[in-house]
């Protein structure tokens, strides 16, 4: 089916924003129902906590795998299938009726989230000309920002008035809206030669990016020193750094490591990894020091995270405006520097805090991180040609898996460390403050360090981005490096 005439750039932007809000919000929403499946299922909380951690390394095993496939058989077949495909998964999550069963969904529906937001990131990338990449980027804010912290207020919303189930359901009317409007007017982006399938860098990858996901996520609760987080950890270590000299030595690899020689793109990669580590933390430390610290419940805890969406939203049109005139790095260093104040200021949270202080807090933490999010997703692939957008997307989108387990892993190693319970004088367990502080010093540490990896971005290699947008564009790609768009009408 040909798709119908209409703006690239509002197509592109309509379906993967709903997808991406999806997938996003997929990893937040469901920890509300983690209790209401354990009684359900009669599971104890370490064991209902597998469902997530299926999907966790279901994603990143076939992360590496999208950038082939959309080259290969095109973006908007590949999207459409992994649309599809996430959206029957989120059915049947909805419908299991046993732990082994949702399990083996989630699995499944973290495959096909794997392969949806690096597709859909290649094609919003193609759709825009380089000097309109912040719009671009503009765009992904909304899912980004909303997402995470919509999750656990929808999920609350949804676990006590109705069940566990609709966590999951509620992805339906999005997919399938999403689909039907994919099929009437998605554009097709295809590489002119995708190249042979990379069986060893496949494999490798998969082993090493899901053994790691498994160890970062599953170390603070199972201990480092286990017998198993140990073993996936060597496992996984041991299959990425035998993938790079793999991948280094192949003509056409799965990853296209050789993308990391680019300057601006190696940089605002690794402080992408530790600004979304910090970030990601924070929202996953805030809720439990709300709850466990503060004695919210779960739907009153989610709407006091809400106001950090509120912050990236509105800094998003500030951002947009500033990057023209000043370029990524100024603003890149001021955003990282002031989310690492709040995160240090978040320390201070205690039973006598002012909650509305907090809230005010939660928005600058936001607005100051679209400050980081925006110009850093647009800086990296300022230098990267259209044909490599599909490879550079896959390395992007593998990092920022990897950040997010990664600031869920040291953030709650530390609580762990220090203790997030002690026993007053009854010897009733009560939360550990000290545990908390310790914790999100950590997560403004993480921030300083991407603060200080921005100051390593030069203006210059972004000046791609930098220009004036043309009057009357329309989308379309354009230049000698743009990719052939198949399937217009």
């Amino acid at each position: 089916m040909s798709p119908m005439r209409m703006n690239p750039k509002i197509a592109v932007g309509v379906v993967f924003v709903a997808s991406l809000f999806m997938t996003i919000m997929d990893t937040t929403i469901v920890n509300v129902a983690l209790p209401a499946i354990g009684r359900q299922f009669d599971t104890d909380p370490a064991g209902v906590g597998v469902i997530n951690v299926g999907y966790l390394v279901s994603l990143a095993v076939f992360v590496p795998l999208s950038g082939w496939l959309g080259d290969r058989y095109g973006t908007r077949r590949v999207f459409l299938v992994s649309l599809t495909l996430f959206t029957v998964a989120s059915l049947l999550c909805g419908a299991a009726d046993s732990m082994t069963q949702l399990t083996l969904y989630r699995i499944f529906q973290g495959a096909a989230g794997g392969l949806l937001t690096p597709v859909g990131m290649t094609m919003l990338f193609r759709a825009y000309p380089q000097e309109e990449r912040m719009r671009a980027t503009r765009i992904l804010m909304l899912p980004t920002a909303v997402a995470p912290a919509a999750g656990p207020v929808l999920g609350g919303w949804l676990v006590d008035g109705w069940s566990w189930h609709w966590v999951f359901i509620v992805n339906v009317p999005v997919g399938v809206a999403a689909l039907v409007f994919a099929l009437l007017f998605l554009p097709d982006y295809r590489a002119e030669r995708a190249g042979r399938f990379d069986t060893a860098g496949f494999l490798l990858s998969a082993v090493g990016f899901g053994a790691a996901m498994y160890a970062l996520s599953e170390g603070a609760s199972q201990g480092w020193g286990s017998a198993r987080i140990v073993a996936a950890a060597l496992v996984g270590v041991l299959a990425l750094v035998v993938l790079v000299p793999v991948e280094l030595r192949r003509p056409e690899p799965m990853l296209d490591l050789r993308l990391f020689r680019d300057r601006i793109f190696r940089t605002t990669n690794l402080l992408s990894l530790f600004s979304g580590a910090a970030f990601l933390g924070m929202l996953y430390l805030f809720p439990l020091l709300m709850q466990d610290g503060l004695g919210m419940d779960a739907l009153h805890s989610g709407l006091m995270v809400f106001p950090e969406a509120l912050g990236v939203m509105l800094a998003s049109q500030v951002a947009a405006r500033l990057y023209p005139r000043i370029g990524p790095r100024r603003i890149l260093v001021a955003g990282a520097t002031v989310v690492a104040c709040c995160l240090a200021l978040m320390a201070t949270i205690g039973p006598e805090s002012n909650l509305w202080a907090v809230r005010a807090l939660m928005f600058v933490t936001g607005y100051a991180m679209s400050h980081v999010f925006m110009p850093s997703q647009t800086a990296a692939f300022a230098t990267v040609s259209a044909a490599s957008t599909g490879a550079a997307s896959t390395l992007y989108n593998a990092q920022r898996q990897l950040g997010s387990a990664l600031g869920v892993a040291v953030l709650g190693t530390v609580l762990t460390a220090v203790g997030a319970f002690t026993a007053d004088a009854s010897g009733t367990p009560v939360a550990n403050l000290a545990a908390y502080r310790a914790a999100f010093l950590t997560a403004s540490a993480l921030a300083l360090v991407a603060a200080g990896i921005a100051v390593l971005v030069r203006d210059s290699d972004a000046a791609a981005t930098m220009r004036p947008v043309p009057a009357g564009g329309t989308g379309e790609p354009v230049g000698e490096a743009a990719p052939e768009l198949v399937g217009k009408a």
